[in-house]
């Protein structure tokens, strides 16, 4: 056999496409074993022995082998999470929730933000997310969509931060109707005899929902309802409504289906000489970490985020780890009013 021929036996039939777990473990100064344990988020390895490795990866280019981690470990502890608009409290709060939750039981996250809540868009990315290797998917709001037009891959476990969608998959919410119950009890309590409601947009259902339960509240009062006022979750759409609350003399309380809107809200008033809360109170909703250090300190109703997301992370879990079908499991995270300085009881003529 020629010499060359000789040297390119021992590698003959072998194909080296990256980098590999041996090639991370010598670069790092450690075991194979080791290596696998923090690709798989193990805690029985020190810190400085994770970021030596860690740095291994990076330098090598090396990713694990997902599907032979999901062939060992019986999952990818992957899970995908669609949501849209990030830059709004609700979506980045529940988000951020999630990805903590997963954190905590050693899975990651992979996120889709999607353009629109249109049934198509959001689809599309649960189609590219079920290509990714996840164990199961997390659904934000998924707004326009209903159980009966979003198309959802068979066999793969779904939570939805939606309450639309229980009995066709489980489902995790804040209490939106008995949070503004309160808001609006509240304010009537005070001595108000009515209650204006500045709503989100109405493409949104947690918008729609605290919007009906406003009106509820107050017919269940014998109060008058006044015609609602519409903004875009923004501060500015705040501002904007607030300059046509201020021009009426017979609003005194105000209630706003998100804290921002208030903060803009209060602005207007400040500016056209109304104050807050001696001539209008008002009330926020989400009690942003911001409501408290507003002036006046703003009144509004705490969703709890944190438990919202451990609560999505627990019943996807119980599906992806236990095999147990939930779709009819409907879970309703409480909500608490929050009150400060922003209400009190109207100015007597």
């Amino acid at each position: 056999m020629p010499d060359d021929a000789a040297a390119a036996a021992p590698t003959r039939g072998r194909r080296r496409t990256g980098p590999s777990i041996g090639d991370v473990a010598r670069l790092a100064g450690v075991s194979p074993q080791t290596v696998s344990r923090v690709s798989t988020s193990a805690l029985n390895v020190r810190p400085e022995t994770r970021q030596r490795v860690l740095d291994a990866m990076e330098q090598l280019g090396y990713s694990p082998n997902n599907a032979a981690r999901a062939l060992r470990y019986g999952s990818f502890r992957t899970i995908g999470l669609v949501a849209h608009r990030l830059s709004r409290t609700g979506e980045a709060r529940t988000m951020e929730a999630v990805v903590e939750a997963a954190r905590r039981e050693r899975y990651t996250v992979t996120l889709v933000d999607v353009e629109t809540p249109s049934s198509a868009d959001v689809d599309a990315a649960v189609q590219r997310l079920t290509h990714q290797s996840i164990d199961g998917l997390v659904i934000i709001r998924a707004e326009t969509a209903t159980p009966t037009t979003l198309a959802l891959p068979p066999r793969v476990p779904v939570v939805v931060s939606d309450s639309r969608f229980v009995g066709h998959h489980p489902a995790v919410g804040a209490d939106q109707t008995s949070g503004t119950i309160a808001a609006v009890d509240h304010l009537l309590g005070l001595g108000h005899r009515t209650v204006h409601h500045l709503a989100g947009p109405l493409d949104s259902n947690p918008a729609q929902m605290r919007a009906a339960a406003w009106a509820d509240a107050l017919r269940a009062a014998g109060r008058d309802v006044p015609p609602p006022l519409h903004g875009d979750w923004s501060a500015r759409s705040g501002y904007v409504n607030g300059l046509a609350v201020a021009a009426d003399a017979d609003v005194t309380a105000v209630l706003c289906a998100n804290d921002e809107m208030a903060a803009g809200l209060v602005r207007a008033l400040y500016e056209q000489g109304r104050r807050v809360p001696e001539d209008v109170s008002v009330v926020g909703f989400d009690d942003i970490p911001l409501a408290e250090y507003l002036w006046p300190p703003l009144t509004s109703v705490r969703q709890d985020f944190a438990q919202i997301g451990e609560r999505l992370i627990e019943l996807l879990l119980r599906q992806v780890e236990g095999g147990e079908s939930l779709d009819d499991q409907h879970v309703l995270v409480p909500t608490t009013l929050i009150e400060r300085s922003s209400t009190a009881a109207p100015r007597r003529s």
